[in-house]
């Protein structure tokens, strides 16, 4: 759809959230503070309509595509591995894991499947918002803190890939954090800190992917307009921020671990409190 030559003030200011809200999805989508807290959130807090599903889907198609870019290589393998694999009755090269990707994929899609409506409605409010962005941070801090024995993502096995899967089915609860849940799953087997975050990455293509396609049939048997403007803006905004993101979180984990991100959780829950709660 063309631009229009003249844009009203209200299109402008639409342009700007979106552009904001982008911003916001492309930071938090894959560090462990919880995407779907602060699209929730910030729409509260600025006073906004909410933004709805089809720009919901706009900005989680900008970060699938962003960590199907960011890892292309990684992708590239598993597919064509983890097809051989299935060819040949056995397990090539990275076949077996993609084979675990796809068996973590599986609590989550199916949870999703049948609660869907309750998630996305009861779920999605500030107390439960608040409590879970406390309960997941603390997790993530002690997983961090606690001993470490250096598993990598060749040592997995089919169990393991069972216990994140379960944690990213949790994840769906608003405030959790569905990298920061499967991050803490990893780092509780054991995996370093880049091993863990790289898994919780890959794992994001299948469930983000499942997850935009079920807002694109939600929209698509809707009435709801779509904004095409914002919706581009929000998209190219959130894979050029979500690239950035990624690439700055696995360069700067070693250094930093994960506490930056456990104090920010509880800042936000103390927002939280003071302003939407007490």
């Amino acid at each position: 759809m063309p631009v229009p030559l003249f844009i009203h003030r209200d299109d402008l200011m639409d342009l700007l959230n979106a552009l904001l809200l982008g911003i916001v999805q492309g930071i938090t989508e894959f560090l462990p503070i919880s995407s779907s807290a602060h699209l929730i959130l910030m729409p509260v807090f600025a006073g906004w309509i909410d933004q709805g599903v089809a720009f919901d889907l706009a900005v989680h198609a900008g970060t699938l595509l962003a960590v199907l870019v960011y890892f292309r290589k990684d992708v590239r393998e598993l597919v064509c591995d983890g097809m051989h694999s299935m060819q040949r009755g056995h397990i090539v090269g990275r076949g077996g894991l993609a084979l675990y990707l796809l068996i973590a994929t599986l609590p989550a899609a199916i949870t999703g499947f049948l609660l869907l409506d309750l998630i996305e409605t009861l779920l999605r409010s500030v107390v439960i918002i608040f409590t879970t962005t406390i309960i997941f941070g603390l997790a993530l801090g002690w997983a961090d803190y606690r001993p470490n024995s250096g598993r990598q993502l060749g040592d997995l096995n089919w169990k393991d890939a069972v216990f994140i899967g379960i944690a990213q089915a949790i994840s769906l609860i608003p405030g959790t954090s569905r990298s920061g849940a499967t991050i803490t799953a990893g780092l509780l087997l054991g995996l370093d800190r880049v091993s863990a975050s790289r898994f919780s990455f890959l794992l994001a293509i299948p469930i983000t992917a499942l997850a935009a396609g079920a807002k694109l049939l939600e929209v698509a048997g809707s009435d709801e307009i779509v904004d095409w403007n914002a919706f581009l803006v929000g998209g190219v905004t959130s894979f050029a921020v979500a690239v950035t993101a990624i690439h700055y979180f696995l360069k700067w984990l070693n250094r930093f671990g994960m506490w930056p991100y456990v104090i920010y959780r509880m800042v936000l829950a103390s927002v939280i409190y003071l302003l939407l709660i007490r």
